[in-house]
């Protein structure tokens, strides 16, 4: 019997979405909440300029950042903690998955400043990879740079307008945009457009927490559609 493709594509989306605020799915049993950052001077920051905009591509999605020199990455991300306090030394700790997804559910963030090795998690790195994109639009290293800084602190969030990739193209090119979130939203439009696509998704989701209780894996996927209708908004 052939597998119905409905609760596939459900899962797959659902992915795609959580990789792309940057949470990394924990297996079942994990007491671990991030994963771990590569060790000081795994990468060689002697090839990195002032300004330039750094990509770590992931399996389904990328983070990015722009290089403010002597191993500090400003990036967006998600994040629950500047909404309750400005404590800086808080602020600045490793976000975990709980103060991502909170942050994202609240629609806060913070533009933060790491090292490279905070930044990239053990990824490889692409240096101005998106030049090719924007040919004459791409500002001086030095404006890209001081554009990054004057943004740190808290923000805003939102998947379709400011996102990591929005930050960082505003920042080397002068223009937020969002490649890869015009990919995902392809994706939406393809489930949602098939409504009884939505209503399968949403059955599967209420039958898995019936059989296998309340869980994360079984409660997102139930809720996912009309939340990523409202978070879009």
């Amino acid at each position: 019997t052939m597998k119905n493709p409905v609760p596939q594509a459900a899962s797959l989306l659902l992915e795609k979405l959580l990789l792309l605020v940057h949470v990394r799915p924990l297996p079942a049993g994990s007491e671990t909440e991030t994963p771990p950052p590569a060790a000081p001077g795994y990468y060689d920051t002697s090839c990195f300029k002032r300004g330039d905009l750094l990509e770590v591509p992931r399996t389904l999605f990328i983070h990015f950042g722009i290089y403010l020199g002597e191993n500090r990455v400003a990036h967006l991300m998600p994040d629950i903690l500047p909404a309750f306090t400005g404590d800086r030394r808080q602020i600045q700790q490793v976000v975990t998955n709980k103060r991502l997804i909170l942050g994202v559910i609240a629609k806060t963030a913070s533009i933060r400043v790491d090292t490279v090795e905070d930044f990239a998690y053990g990824g490889s790195i692409l240096v101005n990879h998106m030049d090719r994109l924007f040919e004459d639009q791409v500002l001086g290293s030095e404006e890209a740079a001081r554009r990054a800084e004057k943004l740190v602190g808290a923000t805003a969030y939102s998947l379709l307008w400011n996102n990591c990739e929005h930050f960082v193209t505003y920042c080397r090119y002068g223009a937020p945009v969002s490649f890869q979130t015009d990919k995902f939203c392809e994706t939406v439009k393809m489930i949602i457009r098939d409504q009884r696509s939505v209503l399968a998704s949403v059955l599967v989701g209420l039958a898995s927490i019936v059989c296998l209780g309340l869980a994360p894996s079984t409660t997102l996927p139930t809720v996912f559609i009309p939340f990523f209708l409202w978070m879009a908004g």
